[in-house]
């Protein structure tokens, strides 16, 4: 009893994947740990994402070590939990492909380094990943997976509601506000509510987290067995002319084809469940993925799902993680863009660091502190 009241109690809103590490690694470090999320865990962008996963892809630039950190953290969780089986890790060759719709592929003329399932009008294939680089889960099966080993292995409990409002007081926070009046009591609140952070005035007043719309297709071909694991990053030239697009098409070992495209800058709606794709957008995919491969063509492949989902992205296009300035135990973890999945594991274990020992040891958050916005502050 004495151990448990000297528990940290820490609230984090939002169920998506850089909430659910948060979570699992505040609790495995010992916190009491509560997660609020409105709908249910991975129901937005962290259950329709590519989940692809890159080692070296940010290089160079601000989020290099976060995102090096969390490759080699991923895994080392599918080690843990079985990531094969439990949620679709695997290594994978990564290819770029230029493909333009209207042409036809001459017989013969296939390129002996494309996958043998790629028989459109392909070209200048170029490896930009191998085995040791480049790597997937399937991101609802992660996500999902986490929280589950963090409600069994250490406590964690899963709330289902609207966050409303912060108490601060002292310039302190003292706990979290549900819609209907719920109150949770709390030591520290971590916010990772992705785009929705656009919608909680403590933080749309201090930085803008803006939302791109991106859409997906999920396909199941007759012969799964057909499909290699290769990741795709195509230049795509319709036929119908305009800039070539840039498509993204994933195998997943559970004998699906994950492609995704199509993005733009969007608002986000408040309930994550009314979220559909344009039409449009969902016809090209389609298109595309005919293009690409004759297995994934209407009739030799079934669509499992047609969905579009908003990744919540920053003015400097660097995630904001860290302590709210002017509000003492109150965190912020948002931002990631199209690095969600990637960078999730380090992000979270991160955080548990900053909440419970008061700094990062596994990545250096300077970089990353929302003090950035506030005067020209540096964290």
């Amino acid at each position: 009893m004495e151990q448990h009241q000297l528990q940290k109690r820490v609230v984090v809103c939002g169920g998506g994947v850089i909430g659910v590490c948060t979570a699992y690694f505040l609790a495995k470090k010992g916190a009491a740990v509560t997660l609020v999320e409105k709908s249910s865990v991975a129901c937005a962008a962290s259950g329709k994402a590519g989940g692809f996963l890159a080692l070296d892809w940010c290089d160079g630039g601000p989020i290099a070590s976060l995102a090096r950190t969390s490759f080699n953290l991923h895994r080392s969780l599918s080690e843990e939990f079985d990531g094969p089986r439990s949620y679709g890790y695997r290594p994978l060759t990564t290819l770029s492909l230029t493909l333009n719709e209207s042409e036809v592929t001459p017989s013969g003329s296939k390129s002996s380094s494309l996958p043998s399932w790629v028989d459109g009008p392909a070209r200048v294939p170029r490896t930009m990943g191998s085995r040791e680089t480049t790597a997937q889960v399937h991101p609802q099966l992660f996500t999902c997976t986490l929280i589950a080993k963090a409600i069994e292995n250490y406590g964690v409990e899963v709330v289902i509601g609207k966050l409303d409002r912060l108490e601060v007081e002292g310039g302190r926070v003292r706990s979290v506000v549900l819609e209907g009046g719920r109150v949770i009591e709390s030591d520290a609140v971590v916010l990772s509510l992705g785009p929705w952070s656009s919608k909680l005035e403590l933080l749309s007043s201090m930085f803008r987290v803006y939302s791109l719309k991106a859409h997906s297709i999920v396909l199941e071909p007759k012969e799964p067995d057909a499909i290699t694991p290769h990741a795709l990053f195509l230049t795509y030239h319709p036929s119908h002319g305009g800039p070539p697009m840039d498509p993204e098409v994933y195998p997943r070992p559970t004998g699906e084809v994950y492609l995704c495209g199509m993005s733009a800058v969007a608002e986000v709606p408040d309930d994550p469940e009314q979220i559909t794709g344009n039409p449009e957008s969902i016809r090209m995919l389609k298109k595309v993925a005919k293009t690409v491969s004759s297995h994934l063509a209407e009739g030799e492949a079934q669509v499992k799902a047609e969905q579009a989902c908003f990744l919540p992205c920053t003015d400097d296009d660097v995630p904001i993680i860290g302590e709210i300035p002017g509000v003492k135990d109150c965190y912020v973890a948002t931002g990631h863009s199209c690095w969600g999945i990637l960078n999730g594991p380090a992000t979270g274990a991160a955080m548990a660091e900053l909440v419970i020992d008061g700094h990062s040891s596994i990545v250096d958050l300077k970089r990353f502190s929302p003090a950035r916005f506030v005067g020209g502050g540096k964290g």
